[in-house]
């Protein structure tokens, strides 16, 4: 089969054509432009620092300690708390004491990071002016077995996060966290979080217990892409399985760096899966991904798809064009060198400006200072990234703020 020889595999047709060919005399006269700025920097715009009115679309709000959820467990789960000795749901994702976990003068003397909003306004909303900020809680709900524990523990983490952050700070906004273990119970918390508005993502994991792509999921896509939610892939697992896809490592940074690998297997499954086929309007935003693998890892994929594409009939169109349409990536944290020419060349391979979302990932620590976005970007770039391409992704970001309850 041409695809796996080497060779240039069957001839492309124009859909398959459209994101490389009619693009090449674009991207050329962009790449000329670069090279104008270059020898000229003293005509390049070039603007470093965050503009007010923007998104962040990654932050981490931390429960406190299990017993914070209590007021938020019927009278049975309660119980079962108190009777079985259960303290905390704590994933290895982020280690409480790794350095990577919380930024030096955004670790608290006492507490997790992430767990006082007092802070969070103070370090991450005032400090970066943002009018929105999309709330991500990484709990270890999705670790537990069982369906009901995991359903029970996401409509409290749910209610917690509406009662103790969104209803204290008109900027904030949510994502309903789903029990994955059962697709019934995860379509029934998203119909009965999405009555708040202020919810405008539904929060899986991009390790779980299979490809994200299968039809067993689908369901979920369709309450999200019918209540106009985003679907948000966050970096994490819930260690089922092995993170790396050899087997278990021995050190933490495996797993970290084993993250991008597993963003890219799920992007396969929901692309040739066809998930977009299915729901063409859905909005998927990959949190915490990076996005220096995406060029390379399209034309890998755009290669082979051309070669095997007639097992997946359904696919029908490039995989960059699905990208481009329905995927989108939070800036932090940046795999990119410290480089604005390297970085910007990176961009142009993106071929869009319109896939990167703005992101402190607070309180994890991914840059210092105010440095949350790379040197050499465009001011028209930072706008994009900043508040063109959130609110284009998140449609319920402006809806009424409310006091609402979720049901």
């Amino acid at each position: 089969m041409g695809a796996d020889s080497g060779s240039r595999g069957p001839p492309m047709d124009d859909a398959a054509r459209a994101p490389y060919g009619n693009r090449v005399e674009v991207l050329r006269t962009e790449v000329n432009r670069r090279r104008a700025q270059e020898e000229t920097p003293e005509e390049t715009n070039v603007m470093t620092s965050p503009i007010a009115g923007g998104v962040d679309c990654d932050l981490h709000p931390a429960v406190p300690h299990l017993t914070s959820l209590l007021p938020y467990l019927n009278d049975y789960w309660r119980d079962q708390v108190t009777t079985r000795g259960m303290t905390d749901l704590v994933s290895q994702s982020y280690p409480l004491n790794s350095p990577i976990t919380s930024r030096p003068d955004w670790r608290p003397a006492d507490g997790k990071p992430g767990s006082s909003l007092e802070d969070m306004k103070a370090q991450a909303l005032d400090r970066f002016g943002v009018n929105y900020a999309i709330c991500n809680p990484l709990y270890g709900v999705q670790m537990v077995f069982s369906e009901d524990m995991a359903d029970a523990f996401c409509r409290a983490l749910n209610d917690w996060l509406v009662k103790e952050w969104l209803d204290k700070d008109q900027r904030l906004r949510g994502s309903i966290v789903i029990p994955v273990q059962s697709i019934e119970k995860s379509v029934a918390e998203i119909e009965r979080c999405a009555v708040n508005k202020r919810f405008v993502q539904v929060l899986m994991l991009v390790m779980g217990d299979m490809p994200l792509g299968k039809r067993a999921y689908w369901p979920i896509y369709a309450a999200a892409e019918r209540l106009n939610l985003a679907v948000g892939i966050h970096a994490g697992s819930n260690y089922h399985n092995p993170p790396t896809s050899v087997g278990w490592g021995s050190y933490h940074i495996e797993d970290y760096v084993a993250q991008a690998q597993a963003f890219q297997t799920q992007l396969t499954s929901l692309i040739v899966e066809g998930v977009f086929a299915r729901h063409p309007k859905l909005k998927m935003v990959m949190l915490e991904s990076g996005f220096t693998w995406l060029p390379s890892y399209l034309w890998r994929l755009h290669k082979f798809w051309r070669g095997v594409r007639m097992e997946t009939p359904w696919v029908d169109r490039a995989p960059m064009e699905i990208v481009r349409s329905n995927i989108r990536f939070s800036l932090q944290p940046i795999d990119a060198p410290p480089d604005p020419a390297t970085l910007n060349r990176l961009f142009e391979h993106m071929q869009s400006d319109e896939l990167l979302l703005f992101s402190t990932d607070y309180p994890h620590w991914q840059f210092d200072d105010d440095a949350v976005l790379p040197e050499g970007m465009s001011s028209e770039l930072v706008r994009k990234i900043m508040i063109d391409n959130p609110h284009a992704t998140y449609s319920r970001l402006k809806s009424a703020v409310t006091q609402e309850t979720t049901p």
